[in-house]
């Protein structure tokens, strides 16, 4: 397992999976460890699973304070240092795109190509309303554990939150409910940083963030499930529309794993993204 040190001094890990070019890959979560992301579907590149600051592999930071997002944007600059890469082929999952909104926003010049999987809407100030949550859950009536699972999103999206309500919807963020889902959800917990994830998002800048995406001139890839809760098509559409130069690619039957609901279908455009 290789490691590197960061600006203040703390030892992240990454891990390497797969040959090829390499593309640096920041977990979503947030704050959870890079091992979700699997082999994300077979991708034909060596994979640089970043394990943030507080999870997987990487030390614990002896100031809390700096799981703020836009503090580990040095983390990734790092890390490009640290691979001796002049420009990064850069993809984010999540809660990850927030952290790569800012890197791109601080570091435009390294990157040569960024590909958004399942974007989060809060580092650029998008809207998530309940309606688009509940039409793109409804997409899923005829699951035998929809009933349930709506009526709990219906009182999410209407402003109730517990843990028995947040376990309820969880069929939702897959394109199908199924022991490969439910494995990946029962390890979430103990992957991810509750401490980091609290602060994570504590200091955004959303108007600057959108100015700044509006300028990045190299290629973007947006890709999402058609049935993400998460990430309703429309917001996905919404997030390539910041930027100048973004292809949106929304993904049948799948939620906010699409490389878990359809590996040949995600490793398809990914890959052909990534090559051109």
């Amino acid at each position: 397992m290789p490691t590197f040190t960061s600006y203040d001094g703390t030892e992240l890990a990454y891990h390497l999976i797969g040959d090829g070019d390499p593309v640096v890959c920041l977990p979503g979560g947030p704050m959870q460890a890079s091992v979700y992301l699997g082999d994300l579907g077979g991708l034909p590149r060596q994979l640089v699973m970043l394990d943030l600051r507080g999870t997987g592999d990487s030390a614990v930071p002896a100031d809390t304070m700096s799981y703020e997002c836009q503090r580990q944007v040095a983390d990734v600059e790092a890390l490009r240092e640290h691979l001796g890469l002049d420009q990064l082929d850069l993809l984010a999952h999540s809660a990850g795109t927030n952290l790569a909104a800012l890197y791109l926003t601080e570091h435009p010049g390294r990157v040569r190509r960024y590909a958004a999987i399942s974007p989060s809407a809060f580092a650029v100030g998008l809207t998530i309303t309940a309606e688009q949550r509940l039409a793109t859950a409804r997409q899923r009536a005829d699951e035998p554990w929809f009933a349930e699972a709506y009526a709990a999103l219906e009182q999410i999206t209407g402003g109730t939150f517990t843990d028995e309500l947040w376990q309820r919807i969880r069929p939702f963020s897959h394109g199908r409910w199924d022991a490969a889902a439910q494995a990946l959800d029962a390890a979430t917990p103990a992957q991810q940083n509750a401490e980091a994830a609290a602060i994570y998002a504590s200091a955004l800048t959303p108007d600057e963030t959108r100015q700044a995406l509006a300028a990045f001139a190299n290629p973007v890839l947006v890709l999402s499930g058609q049935t993400d809760v998460g990430t309703p098509p429309a917001v996905a559409s919404a997030y390539a529309e910041l930027f100048p130069h973004a292809t949106l690619t929304v993904q049948p039957a799948s939620g906010h794993f699409p490389w878990l609901d359809d590996a040949v279908a995600f490793r398809a455009a990914v890959t052909d993204f990534f090559s051109r």
